[in-house]
C-alpha cells in the first residue's frame, strides 16, 4: 500500500507520535520505517492527495512535534512512496546523504523573512533623488511632456526601484548573516523586495531575533517586516 512520508530522523529520536493524525480524510495513524540508523515517519497515503488546510496543518503538526524533541529532516507536503519497502530502500541507498543532512541541521530551526516598502514612499524618494524623474513627472503633470515621457518615466522608476530594492535586500541579509549557519533566498513576490530563509542554531536564536527586530525598527514605518518561525528547516533539507 502507498505511504505518505513526513520526515526522516535518526532512529534514536524520541518519535512521540501519540495524538497526531495523518494526512487524509480517514485520519490514518502514524508509524515509522527504520533502516540502519535512520527512520522515516509515514502513514497510509490517501487515495486523493490535495493540499487542503486540514491536511497541510496535520503535516505541519508532525514536523513541529518532531522538531520539539530533536533533529528532523522535514519533507514538504505531498511526498509519497509505493510502499514501505520503497521507503526502506531509499533510506538504505541514501543513508550517508540523509545522515549528513541531519547532522548539519542538528539544533537548528528555520526563520523565513519577507519585507516590503510602501510604494508611495519609494516613489517619493525616487522623485526627490532623481532630477530626471522629477522633471519628467512635472512635465507630464503640466501637460508639456513629449509623447514618450510616460514610458521614459516608467522605465526610469522601474530600474531605480529594482536597484534600490536589491540594495535593501542585500543590506538586510548581510546584517543577519552572522547569526545564521546557512541562508536560502528566493524571488520575492508581489510588493516584497525580500524573501529569505535563515538556518539558525539555538545558541544564535536570541541574537538573530533581536537583530531582526532592531533592523525593522531602524528602517521605519515605511517598511513591513514579516518574520515566520521557528519552523522545521524545509528550505535546508
Amino acid at each position: 500500500m502507498a505511504v505518505y512520508i513526513y520526515s526522516i530522523t535518526f532512529k534514536d529520536h524520541p518519535l512521540r507520535l501519540d495524538g497526531l493524525e495523518g494526512v487524509g480524510a480517514s485520519s490514518p495513524s502514524l508509524r515509522t520505517v527504520t533502516a540502519g540508523q535512520l527512520c522515516a515517519v509515514v502513514s497510509d497515503a490517501p487515495d486523493e492527495l490535495r493540499p487542503k488546510r486540514r491536511d497541510v496543518g496535520r503535516h505541519q503538526e508532525v514536523q513541529q512535534r518532531l522538531l520539539t524533541d530533536g533533529t528532523v529532516l522535514p519533507l514538504r507536503f505531498g511526498y509519497t512512496a509505493p510502499d514501505e519497502d520503497a521507503v526502506r530502500e531509499a533510506l538504505e541507498s541514501r543513508a550517508d546523504d540523509y545522515a549528513d543532512r541531519l547532522r548539519r541541521l542538528e539544533g537548528c530551526v528555520e526563520y523565513n523573512l519577507k519585507a516590503a516598502q510602501d510604494e508611495e514612499t519609494l516613489l517619493r524618494e525616487i522623485l526627490t533623488d532623481s532630477e530626471t524623474a522629477r522633471q519628467l513627472n512635472d512635465e507630464i503633470r503640466a501637460g508639456t511632456a513629449a509623447p514618450d515621457a510616460p514610458l521614459q518615466l516608467g522605465e526610469l522608476v522601474a530600474n531605480e526601484t529594482r536597484a534600490r530594492q536589491e540594495a535593501l535586500a542585500s543590506g538586510v541579509i548581510e546584517a543577519l548573516r552572522p547569526f545564521a549557519r546557512e541562508i536560502d533566498s528566493s524571488p520575492p513576490a508581489g510588493t516584497d523586495f525580500l524573501s529569505v530563509s535563515f538556518l539558525v542554531s539555538a545558541d544564535q536564536d536570541e541574537l538573530f531575533l533581536a537583530t531582526e527586530l532592531s533592523l525593522a525598527h531602524q528602517m521605519g514605518e515605511a517598511f513591513t517586516f514579516r518574520l515566520n518561525g521557528p519552523l522545521p528547516p524545509y528550505s535546508f533539507s
